[in-house]
This record gives C-alpha cells, structure tokens and sequence, in this order.
C-alpha cells in the first residue's frame, strides 16, 4: 500500500485525510463516526469472525451446500418460464465491451451498446405493431404500473380506477397497487370466464371513471384470450386506454396487438436470453406515437452524426435527473439494459422463422401433454376450454397438493393452483421428460 493510499484511508475512496477533515469541521462534526450514527449492534468493530480458507476448501464447502438443492425436473410456470439459451448468447454478451460500459448511453464511447438497444426496441415495434418500444423497465410488473400512471397522465378527463383481470398474478397486482397509490388511482378487478376476460361483467363495470383497462394473452393460466378487439372497444368507447400483457414468444404467432386496438403493451421479454431466474425480468413497454413525450424510462434513437454516418444517441428519458421535476413523467431510474441485449441477440439468433416455430411448439407441447393426462382416471386437462399458450390447467380428484408432493418425491415440481388444480408448463428445456411425468402423473393422480 504506497503513502499516498494511507494518507487517503482507502484505496477506493477519493478524499484524502485532509480534505475529510476539512469536511468535517465544515459540518461542525469531530469525528466521521460522529457524522454517521451507526447503532452498536450492525457497527463493525473491525473483525468479521469468519475463518480464513483456502480456495480449494470453499469450493468443497459450497459444492456440499448447493448439494443440498433438490434436482427436479420442473413443469413450473405463471410468469417465469424457461427456454433454451443458446451459447452464442452468453458469448456475445460477455464481451468486456458490454460488460464494463459503465452508463451505456455514452453515445461517444458505447456506440455498439445503443445499437443493441435499437434493435431490441426494433423487434418490438415489430412484434407489437405500435410505433415505440423503450429500451426496457425493471420488469412486467413495474412495466404494468408505469402503464397505469401513463394513462392517468393522458386521459382527457378526470378518472381513478384501473380494470385489470381478477386471475392476475397476485405479486404483479401488487406493484401496481403500490405504483398508483400515489397517483390516486384504484385498482379494480374484472371477473373471467373460463380463464378469459367476462365481457359482459366488463361492460357492466368499465365507465368514464376507468383510466386503464388491462387484459393478458397468455393469461396467468394459459389461456389465449380470444376476444381482445372486443375488450379494445369498450376501454376505447369510455375513453379508457386498452393495455395488453404478454411477451415476445407469443407475440410471434398471436395478431398484432397495434391492430386490435392496443394502446400500451407490456410484459416480460426475458423468456428470451435469460431463461427462467425467478425474479430478475425485463419490461418490455411499448405504445402508440402520440404518447412518446409520456414514455416512461429511456428511447434509443438513430440519427447521423457530422461525417454523414449512422449513429445512435439516447434521444428520450423523461425522469427528474435529466429534466424538470414538475415535467418528470416517471421516476424510474434505469432499466435493463444488458438483458435487453442478451433478448435482442437471442431473438436475431432465432430470426423471425426461428421465433415462430418456438412458439409454434409452445402452443403444440401443452396441448399433447394435457391429452395425455386427460387420458388418466382422475384428471381431467384441460380443466379451461380454450387454446393455450406453454401452460394449462388440469383438475385432480385426489387433492392438488397430495399429487404435487408425490410428484415432487419423483422428480418432478409442478404448481398447486388450489385444492384440486394443478398447472404445468412446457417448453423446449423438458418435453423430453414428458413421457416420465406422464407416469409419475398416472401413479400420483390414482
């Protein structure tokens, strides 16, 4: 440790002995630990009681623990699902170019990096056939909350409620109750039918008051909502702005959400390039032109630069830092930029063939595997009457969690939705394993 470290205090501190204590008597404060009153308790006292190992050691110790992990086979499903990652993905999102660049909205030094960006928000103009897409929220569900102040914001007249399904998953409902608390908006449900949205409960619902109204194709269940023009209409005819949930996979083979009257898309785009993490996602969010002064986070946009060539600049980002705080349309402060790369070269590796045929297959697995289990005494699967997307549900006569817990001491997890209701979720990374589940199913369903 060179002299000038010492007199710093920390290597990784940019303040020397004598400027903080320059600060110090400023402030009118002795001490640093006078200025910051840690309690007893959490202070550290200078020993973190942890015995010193080699690497060799830890390795062993930490192969024991993840050891621990049951090794099943999962069917799960409900918002996180699982797809196949190719390598060329984990390769070209490990350069040390995207990795390191601190701030990717350089537009002078990270070049490469926006126009990644640009691309993703490209495929999703694509896929949801509204003229802009973001370069990505947190996730679907601060996507859902940063959709529902937006229609506050453009709504032409005064309102407070939000619509959205009464299956919605329960942790997305809840961001959003926490997002509009603040903007004095409610959120109401809606009942389904059969999985999908009851319109006639929804016309009787849906009035002048009504800011959002939300609907989702896949639902939570798997069901391919079938009449989202007709949802469109009633949020259009109250003056109410339409929001579709749903992802780049099943937006792929479903219609284009811009032509059935969808004002706002949102959902979560990591099904592709991250495969299932079960809590880190990417929001995807797109809208209609006339609302990009009201887009939430940040747009990448081209231009060309003074030599006449192409080049990307961050064009759009409407939160306090960069703008007035009265003129501030969110708060959010970033967002998900390098899962927003690994999606967007994950969906050019597929290309538009590739995607298709993806979701050809996530409408095609779920369908045999629920013929197969209806086939068993004791199931019945489909349990809802509708075309379905990766999931379905499937009633047991014996108790829901009973066969969950057989199935899961033979491998296999699988969710209990209630008493008797369980749902299961195929992709590409287990319908190899169908065949076994069928069995362990057969055995456990009896």
């Amino acid at each position: 440790m060179s002299s000038r470290n010492e007199d710093r205090g920390s290597p990784f501190a940019p303040h020397t002995t004598d400027e903080t204590a320059a600060m110090l008597e400023a402030i009118g404060a002795e001490t640093v630990e006078a200025l910051f009153d840690i309690p007893d308790p959490v202070r550290f006292d200078g020993e973190f009681d942890i015995d010193p190992r080699g690497e060799r050691e830890i390795r062993t110790e930490l192969r024991h623990l993840l050891g621990r992990n049951d090794d099943l086979v999962e069917f799960l499903g409900r918002g996180h699902y699982d797809h196949y990652v190719p390598s060329l993905v984990d390769h070209l999102a490990d350069r040390s170019e995207f990795l390191t660049s601190y701030t990717q909205y350089q537009p002078e030094i990270t070049q490469g990096f926006l126009q990644v960006l640009f691309e993703y928000q490209s495929m999703l103009v694509e896929l949801t056939g509204l003229e802009i897409a973001n370069c990505s929220m947190y996730d679907a569900a601060t996507a859902l909350g940063e959709a529902a102040t937006l229609a506050a914001r453009v709504r032409e007249t005064d309102g407070h409620r939000v619509l959205v399904p009464d299956l919605l998953r329960e942790e997305r409902r809840s961001v959003l109750e926490n997002y509009v608390a603040g903007a004095g908006l409610t959120v109401e449900s809606y009942p389904s039918d059969d999985a999908n949205a009851d319109l006639d409960a929804l016309d009787e619902t849906i009035d002048e008051d009504c800011v959002m109204v939300y609907a989702e194709s896949p639902t939570v269940r798997g069901t391919i909502e079938e009449r989202l023009g007709e949802i469109g209409e009633s949020a259009d005819e109250n003056d109410a702005l339409f929001v579709l949930g749903s992802d780049p996979v099943a937006l792929s083979v479903l219609e284009a959400p811009g032509e059935i009257g969808a004002d706002v898309v949102i959902g979560d785009a990591a099904t592709l390039g991250l495969g299932a993490s079960y809590g880190m996602g990417l929001g995807l969010f797109a809208t209609r032109e006339e609302f990009v002064r009201q887009v939430p986070g940040r747009l990448v946009g081209a231009s060309t630069d003074a030599h006449g060539k192409r080049a990307y600049t961050l064009t759009l980002q409407t939160r306090e830092q960069h703008i007035r705080r009265e003129r501030a349309t969110s708060n959010i402060c970033t967002n998900q930029a390098w899962v927003a790369l690994r999606t967007a070269i994950h969906a050019a590796t597929l290309g538009p063939s590739g995607l298709v045929d993806l979701a050809r297959d996530c409408l095609e697995w779920p369908a045999d595997l629920a013929d197969r289990l209806d086939a068993i005494d004791g199931v019945r699967a489909p349990v809802h009457d509708r075309h379905h997307f990766r999931e379905f549900v499937a009633r047991t006569d014996q108790p829901a969690p009973a066969v969950v817990g057989d199935l899961e001491s033979k491998g296999f997890a699988v969710h209990a939705v209630d008493d008797h209701l369980v749902q299961l979720c195929v992709t590409e990374t287990n319908a190899d394993r169908v065949d076994a589940l069928v069995t362990a199913f057969r055995e456990a369903a009896r």
